[in-house]
């Protein structure tokens, strides 16, 4: 997969960075907000991340509701970079201040069980989240928004949350609070004090008389507004599948995380939803791949046993032969070979310390040939189901990220596509 001309292309105007929890959706986002906006795109980064890493690595003290400009951003073209952390409570005060008149809004802001909704409700992170990409693509401020969806157990919530909340709205019991204030009037009067007098003192006791008052008048005072969540959810979900969308499936070479990823490949291809490829995360390499963990562990144990390290045919040192080029594993086993070439009769203490450190720097050869492995391996199961499945590799790096640097070198890496072999 070439990220590039992806970024590069005007009709890309809303890339989403999905997957599950942990594999590196904050730092993909921002590497490519980075790398768009030092191409000259004018670019937001929404990010849903608790940890705030991506502040810290844009230079900003905090990140809010509200997008701000990250200083440092080299390029030409007039390229700029924002960024913004979704406020979920805010963003849905904004929805409520923006659609209902001044007297409704104070009343629902200020209802105990609005609060506890707009702060907690399951799925309500999700579902403004969309809500807050609807409001970005509206204001046609940027012609790139990056967006990091948010860490869940599921990576299939972020489709789902919209869904969900309209169910909730939708629901029996919503409905049922709701229609004393839609009949009104005596019978409105008659049917909260008949019908729903056996229900409200049920629910009473296992609620509190209070909260079921406060529902009762949140329902009422946002009955005007169900129908506009609804309808915004349904027009952020076709965006979603719009041409000008493109979806990232962020994993790392685990197990776990590429059946996720599968899954999220399956639910975007069932959803109609463009799928731009997978970014394979923390990908490891070798400089030395041609020694085989199996030679490691062999030149380590001689060297531990004291002695010369066994070749392959051919390979084997003859005192005062012709030289020959060195193999990977000749120069891993050099320490073993000088040991023995001088025949004395005790061993040089820096020489031993020598043969030790080899011995220690080959096992961890092999355990790094291991897990390169079993990543190839669990690669290999996601390609041979996906084969139509575009990849891009990361390599992984040695730290953390922490500054603009180094968002740079992740965006370097995950526009070079794949790790050159070694």
């Amino acid at each position: 997969m070439h990220l590039d001309p992806l970024i590069d292309d005007l009709g890309t105007r809303i890339i989403v960075c999905c997957g599950a929890g942990g594999v590196g959706k904050t730092t993909t986002a921002a590497a490519l907000g980075v790398r768009a906006a030092e191409r000259g795109r004018k670019v937001v980064v929404l990010t849903i991340d608790p940890a705030r890493r991506l502040a810290q690595s844009m230079g900003i003290d905090s990140l809010d509701n509200i997008p701000r400009k990250v200083d440092g951003i080299k390029g030409s073209d007039g390229g700029e970079l924002h960024a913004m952390m979704l406020d979920m409570k805010r963003t849905f005060d904004e929805i409520v201040e923006a659609h209902a008149d001044a007297e409704r809004a104070r009343a629902i802001l200020e209802n105990p069980f609005y609060q506890s909704l707009s702060a907690g409700f399951a799925g309500t992170q999700e579902y403004m989240a969309m809500e807050k990409l609807g409001q970005l693509r509206a204001r046609d401020e940027w012609d790139l928004i990056v967006v990091d969806t948010p860490p869940s157990r599921s990576a299939l919530d972020f489709l789902d949350a919209p869904k969900r909340l309209g169910s909730f709205l939708d629901g029996k019991f919503i409905k049922l609070l709701m229609t004393p204030a839609k009949m009104g009037g005596r019978a409105g009067m008659k049917f909260l004090n008949v019908g729903m007098s056996m229900m409200t003192g049920t629910l009473g006791k296992l609620l509190g008389g209070q909260f079921l008052k406060d529902v009762q008048t949140f329902v009422a005072a946002m009955d005007t507004m169900f129908g506009g969540f609804r309808t915004r959810a349904d027009a952020t979900y076709k965006l979603l599948q719009a041409p000008g969308t493109a979806f990232l499936v962020v994993a790392t070479p685990e197990r776990d995380a590429l059946r996720e990823a599968a899954y999220f490949v399956e639910r975007l291809a069932a959803e109609e939803m463009p799928l731009a490829g997978l970014v394979l995360n923390r990908v490891h390499g070798s400089g030395a791949a041609r020694l085989s963990a199996e030679r490691a562990r062999a030149a380590a144990e001689n060297l531990d046993e004291g002695r010369i390290v066994d070749q392959t045919g051919g390979k084997t040192g003859v005192r005062g032969s012709r030289a020959t080029p060195a193999e990977p594993s000749d120069t891993a086993t050099a320490a073993a070979r000088s040991s023995h070439d001088e025949a004395a009769p005790t061993a040089d203490p820096a020489t031993h310390d020598i043969q030790q450190l080899t011995a220690g720097l080959l096992r961890l050869h092999a355990e790094r040939m291991q897990v390169l492995a079993r990543e190839q391996r669990t690669r290999d199961r996601f390609t041979a189901l996906h084969p139509e499945v575009a990849v891009a590799e990361v390599a992984a790096l040695p730290g953390d990220v922490h500054d603009l640097a180094g968002l740079r070198a992740i965006g370097d890496r995950l526009t070079a596509g794949r790790i050159p072999s070694a």
